[in-house]
Order: C-alpha cells, then sequence, then structure tokens
C-alpha cells in the first residue's frame, strides 16, 4: 500500500454542498460492508432516513452534535458524527465511516483520535457507541482501541427491522503533553 501523505488528509465539519457527495459515500460504504450482516432492504430502510437533507441540516451549527466529513486529495472518502448524550459527561460515537479500500492505512484510527480529543474538548469522559453484534470486524477495531461492552441492545426500528446491538464505552483520559 501506498503511504498517504498527511497534507492530503482534511477532516471538515460537515456543509450544506457535502450532503449529496456525503450521502453517495454512505450508500456505497454500507452497502459494501453491511451487505453480509443485515439485509439490503434493511440497509436501504436505514440510509433512507439518517442521509436526508433535513436530518444532515441539524448538524449544521448544532451545539450537542457534530458531523465532519474525512476527504484524501480533496475527495470525500468518509465521515464521522458524535452527540452528547442525556447522561453528562458522555459523548456517543454516532458514525464512523471509511471507504473500504482504504482500511488499514490509519485514516480511521486518525478520525477515532479526533472524535476522542473533541469528546474531552467538550468535557465529556466517556465515549460510547453502539455497534451490530455481528459486525466482529469493527468490534475488533474498537476492543482493540480500548472500548468494551457495556450492555446489549435490542431495538425495533419499524418496518419489521430491528438493531441487535452491543453498546461499547471507553473511558477517556486527558493526553498530558
Amino acid at each position: 500500500m501506498t503511504e498517504i501523505d498527511d497534507r492530503a488528509v482534511t477532516l471538515a465539519p460537515l456543509a450544506r454542498d457535502d450532503f449529496e457527495c456525503v450521502a453517495d459515500v454512505a450508500r456505497r460504504i454500507w452497502v459494501e460492508h453491511y451487505i453480509t450482516i443485515i439485509s439490503q432492504d434493511q440497509i436501504d430502510y436505514m440510509l433512507s432516513g439518517r442521509f436526508t437533507p433535513e436530518n444532515l441540516e441539524r448538524y449544521i451549527g448544532a451545539t450537542d452534535k457534530w458531523f465532519y466529513v474525512l476527504r484524501l486529495a480533496g475527495v470525500v472518502v468518509g465521515y464521522c458524527s458524535f452527540a452528547k448524550t442525556v447522561t453528562p459527561g458522555e459523548m456517543k460515537l454516532e458514525q464512523l465511516y471509511l471507504s473500504p479500500s482504504l482500511h488499514g492505512r490509519g485514516l480511521g484510527k486518525r478520525m477515532m483520535r479526533w472524535v476522542e480529543q473533541e469528546t474531552l474538548a467538550r468535557d465529556c469522559q466517556t465515549l460510547m457507541l453502539q455497534v451490530n453484534k455481528q459486525n466482529t470486524k469493527s468490534i475488533d477495531v474498537y476492543r482493540r482501541g480500548g472500548f468494551q461492552v457495556r450492555e446489549e441492545l435490542v431495538v425495533d426500528i419499524g418496518s419489521g427491522f430491528v438493531m441487535d446491538d452491543y453498546i461499547m464505552e471507553k473511558q477517556l483520559q486527558p493526553h498530558v503533553s
């Protein structure tokens, strides 16, 4: 694999001009990643609500949730979002996705470290996330990154679909330089 030039990588807040591109990248990533875990119908159902302009608009100017777009040489290759929960001191990693062709090159880890830094900067020490129990690749990545399973959760999301997930969490420590 060729090394990634740090100068070619940017992580910037979601802008309205990004909506369509992010939705397209999300669809490609989700179909490739989740097709062995959940049905195409469930993928379509879940994507249809998440990446509408109305839903993405909620991140613009929000003070309790954030969405960032990862670009490599100006091309959108991933994204992450996170939001404060109702529990004081806790942040939820809502999404962290990277084009599968770029896995193993440090970009996902870079996004995760950045989310952890942003979590601490917003006075939260717990970072939690929700992951499908069958998503073993991601679960392994999260475990290597210091996350532990906190609980199991099954949620009816409508139209006959359920999310059968683990809630994982990591206690963050401020980095001392």
